[in-house]
């Protein structure tokens, strides 16, 4: 590592110069609003990590419903990670060694909520257990759709600054030493 320059600053700098399309991708990774991926694009290159994690806190700020119900769209339910999908399941693992019974009410309750609010329960679930998303979810329903989509909007936030992180990491690991 070359002195002065940290392993975040250097994979920030590559996803700055990354051409536009593939960091549109890699954005939408993170979050499934194509509006809050275009604000991120067009406010490129972040100085550092902190400028990009405020750049994704005010696009996500922006949302309109739409926009919000576009990026709820790119999670899968609680307990019900995508298949393939290291993210999610990763994200979820407080619902790994989760026992039966409570797997059955977690999916009791989030049909209960989607039938509710019209989409998924939202919850930034990275090191909760089982029995914390589910004590969230049972609290949350009784929320009006309002106050919900506003939680929703910042557990969102929570999200994709976990996701930021994990983006210019791994950036920099694709690189490896030599970069």
């Amino acid at each position: 590592m070359t002195s002065g320059t940290t392993p975040t600053h250097r994979g920030l700098a590559r996803f700055n110069t990354s051409d536009e399309s593939a960091a549109q991708a890699e954005l939408h990774e993170v979050c499934a609003s194509s509006a809050w991926g275009n604000r991120i694009i067009a406010q490129r290159p972040f100085a550092t990590t902190e400028s990009l994690f405020e750049a994704s806190d005010a696009a996500m700020a922006e949302l309109t419903a739409e926009d919000l119900a576009e990026a709820m769209a790119g999670h899968p339910p609680i307990g019900r990670p995508k298949p393939g999908d290291p993210t999610s399941s990763r994200e979820q693992r407080g619902m790994a060694g989760a026992s039966e019974e409570l797997k059955a009410e977690m999916l009791s309750r989030n049909l209960a909520y989607q039938d509710r609010f019209g989409h998924v329960f939202l919850i930034c679930a990275t090191g909760a257990s089982a029995e914390q998303m589910l004590e969230a979810l049972t609290t949350r329903i009784g929320n009006t759709p309002e106050q919900e989509r506003e939680i929703v909007r910042t557990e969102l936030g929570k999200i994709n600054r976990i996701r930021l992180t994990r983006l210019v990491d791994q950036r920099l690991e694709e690189q490896g030493d030599n970069a």
